[in-house]
């Protein structure tokens, strides 16, 4: 269906919802109105994902309990048909399959004015801050929507912010004809390493403690997979490298272990990417391991907006990604307890989910 009727003023639809300061989230049914801004659209989700962040937000932890205000619709990577649109809309129509950017910015603070809208100073993040995706309808500005190709896989449109985040982290420093390593294969991780082989990374090696993602990161084609329980990861990352270290860290790990250990074996002017988020402390020697060795760090906030977004579209509908690989598990919304624990179990890839037209009673 294109559109929907225009004296159509509410949708009734159901929804994953974190009303609860406990583990988990609650199905149930909720009424969105159609009453749009003028720069505002509708869209009917066609498929989400489920992210890291919706792990944290699923288990409660720390940082949930002092981010979120409950309730709150969860999610935050879609793609879905737009069905409505305000009455200034310029840049979609009625029937684009979209993706979007997931971080609403206001555009006129410092950052956004200078064309660093990722590091907005009044960002407001969909599923965070604001009502999400994990629902059959949402709303959202029509800056923030980018037009899918309609030839493209409807499981790999909605895994597009994720995967943007793998290429902010990782183009942010030349690849092409470089060593990088890659620490951490969660979802995001594996992106990561596929996007440096895409864009012609020499050799890629992998860091992963998971022998479930160990084995996806193979299956992608990294060139080399390190278990860094098993393998003193120093050595070995040398030993590939000709004793001179990787050119290129994307760290995606958040592991204080990991982090403090990639900086002995990036090389002399190398170059960190860093999205993971550690919980510790990260303890480092300044002097030796980064200001006398020439490294350069980049810390990485969501994607550049919106740069970020042409290169992953050129990249997805260009076929060299593992997508079909890389997404695992394909779940109905409405088992989204269920995909909670299957991400928290380590034991998947990218998990996308399915919403549906029912109404529970």
């Amino acid at each position: 269906m294109s559109g929907i009727p225009e004296d159509t003023k509410t949708l009734t639809m159901m929804a994953a919802v974190k009303d609860r300061p406990e583990k988990g989230f609650s199905w149930v049914k909720k009424t969105i109105t159609t009453d749009l801004g003028d720069h505002e659209v509708l869209v009917k989700i066609m498929r989400a994902s489920f992210c890291g962040t919706d792990l944290h937000i699923y288990d409660y932890n720390e940082w949930a309990r002092k981010r979120l205000k409950l309730p709150l619709t969860v999610g935050h990577e879609f793609s879905g048909e737009i069905v409505k649109i305000g009455k200034d809309v310029t840049k979609v129509r009625i029937g684009d399959i979209v993706s979007a950017e997931t971080h609403i910015v206001c555009g006129t603070c410092e950052f956004c004015l200078r064309g660093e809208g990722h590091i907005c100073e009044n960002t407001k993040i969909i599923g965070v801050d604001i009502d999400g995706c994990f629902a059959r309808y949402l709303k959202m500005p029509e800056q923030n929507c980018f037009i899918n190709s309609k030839s493209v896989n409807p499981l790999f449109l909605s895994v597009q912010e994720p995967l943007g985040n793998a290429v902010h982290t990782i183009a942010h420093f030349p690849v092409t004809g470089k060593t990088v390593a890659i620490v951490g294969c969660g979802p995001i991780g594996l992106m990561g390493a596929d996007v440096a082989k895409a864009l012609g990374a020499k050799k890629v090696i992998a860091i992963e403690v998971n022998e479930y993602r160990r084995n996806l990161a193979k299956k992608i084609g990294v060139d080399v997979v390190i278990d860094p329980i098993r393998e003193d990861v120093v050595t070995r990352v040398l030993a590939e490298t000709g004793g001179k270290g990787v050119d290129v860290v994307g760290e995606f790990s958040g592991s204080k272990t990991a982090i403090e250990t990639l900086f002995k074996y990036v090389k002399l002017g190398g170059c960190v990417s860093m999205l993971g988020l550690p919980s510790k402390t990260i303890e480092l020697d300044f002097s030796n391991d980064i200001i006398f060795r020439g490294i350069s760090i980049y810390g990485v906030v969501g994607r550049r907006i919106y740069d970020t977004w042409y290169q992953v579209k050129e990249l997805v509908e260009s076929g060299k990604l593992h997508l079909g690989d890389i997404i695992t598990h394909v779940l109905p919304l409405k088992d989204i307890n269920l995909a909670g624990e299957i991400m928290g179990s380590g034991n998947s890839g990218k998990i996308v989910l399915i919403p549906g037209d029912e109404i529970d009673e």
